[in-house]
């Protein structure tokens, strides 16, 4: 499954980790070098959230938290019934 938020469209996104030695002039080295850059991804933080779509249902869908935080999930609120009153 692809790591991409289903509303905002946030998907992982290229970076580098940047490997220094030595100490900084600022505490009395010679300063900082990089010795080595290695590739690596950022990615978003995703939940999965039962929501309410426009249409309607009831769904379960990967969102950012930002988007949770905006306020753009309706989040689908809670049963109510339980299975021994369903059955009867």
């Amino acid at each position: 499954m692809a790591r991409i938020c289903s509303l905002t469209g946030k998907r992982p996104v290229k970076g580098s980790h940047i490997w220094r030695s030595g100490k900084a002039k600022k505490k009395g080295g010679i300063g900082t070098h990089v010795t080595a850059i290695t590739k690596r991804r950022f990615f978003p933080n995703l939940q999965r959230v039962k929501a309410v779509l426009p249409s309607g249902e009831v769904r379960f869908i990967r969102v950012a938290t930002s988007a949770i935080k905006k306020g753009l999930v309706t989040k689908a609120p809670k049963r109510t019934w339980t299975k021994a009153n369903a059955a009867k």
